[in-house]
């Protein structure tokens, strides 16, 4: 068994807790290893669920990085504007 911390018994518990950077270097080393086509089905399919599971986690990251640049980009042009009667709505 591998000492790598990503090990086909890893779970997907504690991706929750990861930042975004930890989730995308542990994908990155899970799509290595499943591209080198070593290991046997069972450790396959379970780095796939952790595959999985980190992917979401970062996409949620993404999205929520999105959302916050969203609100600083609508914040700063109301800012800009006289009041909500400018944009003419």
């Amino acid at each position: 068994m591998s000492t790598e911390p990503t090990t086909p018994d890893s779970g997907t518990a504690d991706v929750a807790q990861l930042g975004y950077e930890e989730a995308r270097d542990e994908l990155v080393s899970i799509v290595a290893r499943l591209e080198s086509g070593g290991e046997p089905l069972e450790a396959s399919l379970a780095l796939w669920e952790r595959g999985e599971a980190l992917a979401n986690r970062c996409q949620t990251w993404l999205d929520g990085a999105r959302e916050r640049i969203d609100a600083a980009q609508a914040g700063s042009s109301s800012s800009a504007k006289d009041g909500p009667e400018a944009d003419g709505r």
